[in-house]
């Protein structure tokens, strides 16, 4: 690849616009170009308009891997924004750390992982898959039906909500996977097993592509979505723009942001990212947590007066922004980031309502150390009951 421009500050791009994964990844290329955008019409970072180097992925972790080593290696960059699901960052980290750099990680995940080489802006279990089963068990029942993805993050997730379900008078009646790739007939498969069993609650790590068809057969089987809406922990706005209100509405997602969020910052947010990308574009939780790193990284990289990887590093402890779902921070010792987690659901014209939402945010607990029910108590209003 050809050497970084002189003079500018260079950061590396890396999420995909084909493959499985790119209906989600594509936006997040939009708002990492938003977000310098923004950057660079305010006069850039110390003195220094960001250039963003950018390479298409395909949502291969393979092609994520060769792609990381010649930006790093070839490239000489030392900050990546990339990578959605778990497969991918675990191929890119390596060689981000082997060149001393940072990579910016936005996607929701399962925990587990530190690395002084990462920033996590996404939800960790402790922020948004407890509380989401815990409202599930409250509203519709404690049968569980989990269905995912073949890899790592329904895998791990699953993990936890089984745990977690064992403790609380609770239980998992089956647990199967989908390929990412995955064919009418595995749906079908998924869909006949969840509609044998009248008080099954679906629990969704489905990711891509197979997001729509699956929700599509869901409903064409004629469960009732009033009472067994299937809970995501993945589903977002751009799933449901692609699926339709119809096969959408009534289904429930948990999520840090929502874009019916009520907020200066994100309306701003929306309004700027619909004038640069459609007015109809969508854009979800992990569209907002690169538009946060990417603002995150600048503020760092001013507070720091230096682009130094391990200065820009140390700059980001505890550093606060003011973000679309409101302020958030990143933690000294994980390096994840405090967030605002929020249960929504889908009306009838394809909006997410929010159903809970937390009054401060929650602190991140990638190694699930702390009492699992402790995050959001204390903190969280269900407006559900208000309503």
């Amino acid at each position: 690849m050809p050497p970084p421009k002189q003079g500018t500050l260079n950061v590396g791009v890396l999420f995909s616009r084909s493959g499985v994964t790119s209906k989600i990844e594509a936006t997040l290329v939009n708002a990492a170009e938003l977000a310098v955008h923004q950057i660079n019409r305010a006069g850039g970072v110390i003195g220094r308009k960001i250039e963003i180097c950018y390479r298409d992925p395909q949502s291969s972790p393979k092609r994520y891997a060769e792609l990381a080593r010649q930006m790093t290696n070839d490239g000489g960059l030392r900050f990546l924004f990339g990578c959605y699901t778990s497969a991918c960052r675990k191929a890119v980290l390596p060689h981000v750390e082997q060149a001393n750099g940072i990579l910016f990680f936005p996607t929701f995940y399962e925990g587990f992982e530190f690395s002084n080489h990462c920033v996590y802006s996404g939800c960790v279990p402790n922020q948004f898959v407890v509380r989401l089963i815990r409202y599930m068990m409250e509203h519709y029942g404690k049968r569980f039906y989990l269905v995912g993805s073949n890899y790592v993050f329904p895998y791990e997730t699953n993990r936890i909500i089984r745990d977690y379900v064992s403790k609380h008078g609770a239980e998992v009646i089956n647990e199967r996977y989908i390929p990412l790739e995955a064919t009418k007939d595995d749906i079908d498969r998924v869909i006949a097993e969840i509609k044998d069993d009248p008080d099954a609650i679906t629990i969704s790590t489905v990711v891509g592509k197979a997001i729509t068809p699956f929700y599509q057969r869901y409903r064409e089987a004629g469960i009732d979505i009033s009472k067994r809406p299937i809970a995501s922990l993945v589903t977002a706005e751009a799933d449901v723009q692609t699926m339709g209100n119809s096969i959408a509405a009534g289904h429930i997602s948990s999520a840090s942001y929502f874009q019916s969020i009520v907020s200066p910052e994100n309306q701003n947010f929306l309004a700027d990212y619909q004038t640069r990308f459609g007015s109809s574009a969508a854009v979800s939780s992990t569209t907002e947590a690169v538009f946060n790193q990417v603002h995150l990284f600048a503020n760092a990289v001013e507070r720091a007066g230096s682009d130094a990887a391990d200065a820009v590093r140390a700059a980001l402890a505890n550093l606060q922004y003011l973000a679309p779902q409101g302020a958030i921070s990143i933690d000294e010792q994980t390096h994840h980031t405090r967030v605002w987690p929020r249960i929504a659901r889908v009306n009838d014209a394809g909006n997410f309502e929010i159903l809970v939402e937390s009054t401060a945010p929650v602190e991140p607990d990638p190694y699930m150390i702390f009492p699992q029910d402790d995050a959001w108590d204390g903190q969280s209003r269900d407006k559900s009951v208000e309503s």
